[in-house]
């Protein structure tokens, strides 16, 4: 009658101790399914996207950003004097030139490169970098037609250049007869040299005076004093040539 009492306890501690093992064989499988990948996985078969894998291209959509300044931008001319070479670039849309060199110009813009064949125009195109560090192409095209000047608008220095003013006009037409004095454009901080004076003087009024007014004209764009004076010597010596 003392031996039941045993016998009962230590089945009953057995069938606890089975209970307990398979609750923990069938828990293991699950946990090791969780935190495992499954053994045949070699990376090949995509994982599961939810919406924040997607949410920079929401918020960046490519269908409706702006591609930028570049989406008017033309490019109508390339000079080269001496070591620095300048691009004239055009908007289409607002009918503004603009010239860009190595220097930066008022608007930030900085020539990286020129490129294609120089006797095909059509091959020409210019690699502008931008405020913020981007590079855009801008390729060659003929400038379309420009809308009719109103009966107010001022008078263009020809080309595509923007509208001089009256005062600009008044002084481009006095420092053609006054070469000697020089003008406000022209680049240099005072007088011409005398190498340059010698130069407009072969040259006659109605040259000096053409020339004047496309240095109003890249004045306008912002060009430094540097670069308008190395524009202004070739544009004479151009104009000898001829």
């Amino acid at each position: 009658m003392s031996r039941l009492p045993h016998e009962t306890q230590t089945k009953s501690m057995k069938l606890l101790h089975r209970a307990l093992f398979a609750v923990l064989c069938m828990a293991m499988p699950l946990h090791a399914a969780e935190t495992a990948p499954p053994p045949n996985d070699d990376g090949a078969i995509p994982h599961p996207v939810n919406m924040e894998d997607f949410e920079a291209l929401v918020t960046n959509s490519p269908f409706t950003r702006s591609l930028g300044v570049s989406d008017s931008l033309i490019l109508t001319g390339v000079a080269h004097f001496e070591q620095d070479t300048f691009a004239t670039l055009l908007d289409t849309k607002t009918f503004e030139s603009h010239v860009v060199s190595k220097t930066p110009n008022f608007q930030g813009w900085q020539l990286v490169a020129v490129g294609g064949h120089s006797a095909e125009i059509q091959t020409w195109f210019a690699k502008i970098q931008i405020p913020g560090g981007e590079v855009i192409s801008v390729r060659y095209q003929k400038p379309p037609p420009k809308p009719a000047r109103t009966k107010s608008g001022g008078s263009t220095s020809g080309g595509n250049a923007p509208a001089l003013t009256s005062s600009q006009m008044n002084e481009a037409k006095t420092a053609a007869v006054n070469y000697k004095e020089g003008f406000s454009s022209d680049g240099y901080p005072k007088a011409p040299p005398p190498e340059m004076v010698a130069k407009l003087g072969r040259l006659s009024t109605s040259q000096r005076e053409d020339i004047n007014k496309q240095m109003f004209g890249l004045r306008n764009q912002g060009l430094g004093l540097d670069e308008r004076r190395k524009i202004y010597e070739g544009l004479v010596d151009r104009s000898l040539q001829r």
